[in-house]
Protein backbone atom coordinates (compact mmCIF):
# COMPACT_ATOMS: atom_id res chain seq x y z
CA UNK A 1 0.00 0.00 0.00
CA UNK A 2 1.10 3.23 -1.20
CA UNK A 3 0.46 6.70 0.73
CA UNK A 4 0.78 10.63 -0.20
CA UNK A 5 -0.68 14.05 -0.29
CA UNK A 6 -2.09 15.23 -3.72
CA UNK A 7 -1.80 18.73 -4.46
CA UNK A 8 -4.47 20.34 -2.15
CA UNK A 9 -3.36 18.36 0.72
CA UNK A 10 -5.86 15.23 0.16
CA UNK A 11 -4.20 11.93 1.64
CA UNK A 12 -3.67 9.16 -1.59
CA UNK A 13 -4.21 5.87 -0.48
CA UNK A 14 -3.86 2.90 -3.05
CA UNK A 15 -3.16 -1.14 -2.69
CA UNK A 16 -1.18 -1.96 -4.87
CA UNK A 17 -3.31 -3.29 -7.84
CA UNK A 18 -6.16 -2.53 -6.81
CA UNK A 19 -8.67 0.24 -8.04
CA UNK A 20 -11.85 1.75 -6.73
CA UNK A 21 -14.29 1.66 -8.79
CA UNK A 22 -17.66 3.80 -8.47
CA UNK A 23 -21.16 1.22 -8.45
CA UNK A 24 -23.20 3.40 -10.64
CA UNK A 25 -27.32 3.41 -10.75
CA UNK A 26 -29.00 3.53 -13.48
CA UNK A 27 -32.30 5.19 -12.37
CA UNK A 28 -30.21 8.89 -10.98
CA UNK A 29 -28.94 11.89 -13.48
CA UNK A 30 -25.51 12.18 -13.22
CA UNK A 31 -23.87 15.45 -14.81
CA UNK A 32 -20.03 15.64 -16.06
CA UNK A 33 -18.83 19.10 -15.35
CA UNK A 34 -15.75 21.02 -16.79
CA UNK A 35 -14.74 24.61 -15.74
CA UNK A 36 -12.32 26.06 -17.28
CA UNK A 37 -11.08 28.40 -14.67
CA UNK A 38 -9.28 31.97 -14.81
CA UNK A 39 -5.47 32.33 -15.12
CA UNK A 40 -3.70 31.93 -11.74
CA UNK A 41 -6.92 31.06 -10.22
CA UNK A 42 -7.55 26.76 -10.03
CA UNK A 43 -5.60 26.52 -6.45
CA UNK A 44 -8.30 29.21 -5.33
CA UNK A 45 -11.19 27.79 -7.20
CA UNK A 46 -10.32 24.21 -5.93
CA UNK A 47 -9.94 25.29 -2.29
CA UNK A 48 -13.34 27.09 -2.37
CA UNK A 49 -15.19 24.80 -4.27
CA UNK A 50 -14.12 21.66 -1.62
CA UNK A 51 -14.60 23.68 1.53
CA UNK A 52 -18.05 26.00 0.52
CA UNK A 53 -19.86 24.03 -2.18
CA UNK A 54 -19.20 20.06 -1.66
CA UNK A 55 -20.31 20.41 1.70
CA UNK A 56 -23.56 22.30 0.80
CA UNK A 57 -24.07 20.07 -2.39
CA UNK A 58 -24.07 17.21 -0.18
CA UNK A 59 -26.66 18.67 2.41
CA UNK A 60 -29.04 18.95 -0.45
CA UNK A 61 -28.47 15.19 -1.47
CA UNK A 62 -26.15 15.82 -4.20
CA UNK A 63 -23.36 13.36 -4.51
CA UNK A 64 -19.65 14.18 -5.49
CA UNK A 65 -18.12 11.41 -7.39
CA UNK A 66 -15.14 11.90 -8.75
CA UNK A 67 -13.37 15.72 -8.98
CA UNK A 68 -9.68 16.22 -10.98
CA UNK A 69 -7.83 19.22 -12.57
CA UNK A 70 -6.42 19.50 -15.50
CA UNK A 71 -3.65 21.64 -14.70
CA UNK A 72 -2.54 22.23 -18.35
CA UNK A 73 -5.80 22.83 -19.25
CA UNK A 74 -6.70 25.28 -16.21
CA UNK A 75 -9.46 22.88 -15.66
CA UNK A 76 -11.52 21.56 -12.62
CA UNK A 77 -13.48 18.30 -13.66
CA UNK A 78 -16.42 16.87 -11.76
CA UNK A 79 -19.27 14.47 -11.33
CA UNK A 80 -22.07 15.15 -9.32
CA UNK A 81 -25.88 13.38 -8.96
CA UNK A 82 -28.67 13.68 -7.36
CA UNK A 83 -30.60 10.48 -6.24
CA UNK A 84 -33.88 11.43 -5.60
CA UNK A 85 -36.45 11.83 -4.75
CA UNK A 86 -36.34 15.60 -6.10
CA UNK A 87 -35.28 15.30 -9.92
CA UNK A 88 -31.68 16.83 -10.95
CA UNK A 89 -32.85 20.04 -12.00
CA UNK A 90 -35.53 20.84 -8.82
CA UNK A 91 -32.60 19.83 -6.32
CA UNK A 92 -30.33 22.75 -8.42
CA UNK A 93 -32.57 25.21 -8.56
CA UNK A 94 -33.63 24.67 -4.73
CA UNK A 95 -29.50 24.70 -4.20
CA UNK A 96 -29.05 27.94 -6.12
CA UNK A 97 -32.19 29.93 -4.07
CA UNK A 98 -30.78 28.64 -0.84
CA UNK A 99 -29.88 31.03 1.94
CA UNK A 100 -27.02 28.91 2.80
CA UNK A 101 -25.66 29.19 -1.17
CA UNK A 102 -27.29 32.82 -1.15
CA UNK A 103 -25.01 33.42 1.72
CA UNK A 104 -21.97 31.73 0.52
CA UNK A 105 -20.71 34.69 -0.91
CA UNK A 106 -18.96 32.77 -4.27
CA UNK A 107 -19.48 33.94 -7.29
CA UNK A 108 -18.60 31.27 -10.44
CA UNK A 109 -17.26 34.14 -12.21
CA UNK A 110 -15.09 35.38 -10.57
CA UNK A 111 -13.31 32.32 -11.41
CA UNK A 112 -14.50 30.55 -13.93
CA UNK A 113 -13.96 31.80 -17.79
CA UNK A 114 -16.85 28.72 -19.09
CA UNK A 115 -18.61 25.70 -17.90
CA UNK A 116 -19.16 22.84 -19.91
CA UNK A 117 -22.10 20.55 -18.38
CA UNK A 118 -22.95 17.26 -19.41
CA UNK A 119 -25.41 15.17 -18.32
CA UNK A 120 -24.15 11.13 -18.89
CA UNK A 121 -25.24 7.82 -18.44
CA UNK A 122 -23.63 4.66 -17.39
CA UNK A 123 -22.39 2.13 -19.58
CA UNK A 124 -20.32 -0.34 -17.38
Amino acid sequence: MTEKLGRWGRRIVRARGCRSVPKWRWDVTTQLRIYTVRPGRLDAWVAAWRTLVVPLRQRFGFEISGSWVDVERQQHIWLVSHPGPQSFEEANVDYWRSPERIAMGLDPHDYLLSEEIRTVDPVL
